[in-house]
């Protein structure tokens, strides 16, 4: 099974808690409803591809992200979670009460470069990819993935040509008793494409 409970190779308390936010909407919605475009775009909705929606285990989707110096379309697949213990939480925080009766979840994802153009300068691919557990999102732990062993940092690579693979980790921390964690990776404003590991 991809999930593992494995000691997480952790840095020094030098790991920053980043608080999910909740994004609300706006209060414009009840104005802009009868204005004339809104009118035409229930009447005429823009095409939009298909994407985002659950995966099963190793298999991968396929998305676009704009990089510098254009579009690349990547092949991802989250491979596995690895879920650590409480202690090793506050291990890698600089305050400790803030995850009690949490855990970090690293998601190791494998991004593969199908076409576009050869990356020299990093790649944002990374930035798509969330971790919730029992359908919530976690807190992102910033400044520990790149020590989890099997993870390479995004912004190392400086050059990634079509057909090249790199595996980068997001590390967030989760309830200890979450039943289940799921990797999400979407596209800029599309839908997200959901992986589920079981949490046992």
């Amino acid at each position: 099974m991809p999930h593992h409970k494995t000691a997480l190779r952790l840095v020094a308390p030098v790991a920053v808690l980043a608080l999910a936010l909740t994004a609300c909407g706006g209060g414009g919605d009840k104005a802009d409803a009868k204005s004339p475009d809104t009118e035409k775009a229930k009447v005429f909705p823009s095409p939009e591809p298909a994407s985002g929606g659950e995966l099963e285990t190793g298999e991968s989707a396929t998305g676009k992200v704009a990089e510098d110096p254009g579009e690349v379309t990547y092949e991802v697949v989250a491979q596995k979670v690895d879920v650590g213990t409480e202690a090793e939480a506050a291990k890698a925080v600089s305050e400790p009460d803030k995850v009690k009766g949490k855990v970090l979840a690293v998601a190791h994802v494998k991004y593969t470069h199908k076409s576009g153009p050869a990356l020299t300068d990093g790649s944002d691919v990374h930035d798509g990819t969330t971790v919730f557990a029992d359908g919530q999102r976690g807190s992102i732990l910033i400044g520990a993935s790149e020590d989890a062993t099997g993870c390479e940092d995004p912004y190392d690579v400086e050059s990634w040509k079509q057909g090249e693979s790199h595996v980068f980790c997001e590390t967030y921390v989760i309830p200890a008793n979450a039943k289940s964690v799921e990797v999400h990776w979407s596209e800029e404003d599309g839908e997200p494409y959901i992986w589920t590991f079981p949490n046992a």
